[in-house]
């Protein structure tokens, strides 16, 4: 229930923004001070800009080979999770298959267990298994997009569904009378009207797949690394460089907000798609 008294709800959303935006703000303090300040005046207003951090960071190629992998690995993954979930439930809401409503609840099973659970399988899986003369998944960038597939293609079918079903089939009906195919059906009727439930879906995969740690660094070594994995680089045995680390987190941040600033319209349209009917 929403508070009665307008103040209240002001104080309110005035404690919730500063519970969420103050921890980005002492990561940026934390990303623009020297090493020293940052145990002898631990001061949360920040008084001086000490850029070298970021200076170091933007000239550190390897980091940027990271930046690339996690942009082609997350994108990559958003891209086929969407489509994938896309068709599937277009098949699960216009099709009469038998057990499908089994079928939909055996998908998100994937996502019950722990991702640690994982990690021995399908590392024997990349290193020993899939393995084609000099190919192999292990430390590669396709390995981790299908490999990010297996939990993130659950959450965007069961994302997706409430979209497709909110979608009259009598629309589909109605382009088949008219003499269009199936997929013709789906590319002129189906995917305009559920574009902001896919915009949702591609954006909530995209986050997942480049926030991930466990298995990317676990599953890559050199040639694939993310940029999250590339944090534990500056944790090492003579100390930890939180001024470096913070300023990669700040980057971290930045392609998530780019995008979502895009398809904003689209995420508020498809979060509240199908929630009044007729």
């Amino acid at each position: 229930m929403r508070p009665s008294n307008p103040w209240l709800n002001v104080l309110l959303w005035i404690i919730l923004s500063f519970a969420t935006l103050f921890p980005i703000y002492w990561l940026f303090v934390i990303s623009v001070k020297p090493a020293v300040d940052l145990f002898t005046t631990p001061d949360v207003i920040l008084r001086s800009f000490y850029w070298k951090n970021y200076i170091d960071v933007l000239h550190d190629e390897t980091l940027r080979r990271y930046m690339m992998n996690s942009l082609i690995i997350s994108t990559g993954n958003a891209v086929l999770c969407t489509v994938l979930a896309f068709m599937a439930c277009y098949a699960l809401s216009r099709f009469d298959l038998a057990g499908k409503e089994n079928i939909f609840f055996w998908t998100i099973t994937n996502r019950m267990a722990p991702a640690a659970v994982f990690l021995l399988p399908f590392f024997l899986l990349y290193t020993k298994v899939f393995v084609i003369g000099d190919f192999k998944l292990y430390d590669t960038r396709i390995g981790l997009i299908l490999l990010y597939c297996t939990f993130n293609l659950p959450f965007a079918i069961w994302t997706l569904r409430p979209t497709i079903d909110g979608i009259p089939k009598e629309l589909d009906e109605a382009a088949t009378v008219d003499g269009c195919s199936t997929w013709q059906t789906i590319r002129e009727v189906v995917w305009p009207l559920a574009r902001p439930g896919v915009a949702v879906t591609f954006i909530l995969i995209w986050v997942f797949a480049w926030n991930e740690f466990l298995l990317a660094a676990t599953l890559t070594s050199f040639n694939a690394r993310t940029l999250t994995t590339g944090l534990s680089e500056y944790v090492t045995t003579t100390g930890t460089q939180w001024g470096k680390m913070a300023a990669i987190s700040i980057f971290t941040l930045i392609p998530a907000l780019i995008i979502f600033s895009m398809v904003q319209r689209s995420i508020v349209a498809g979060l509240t798609f199908g929630a009044v009917k007729e």
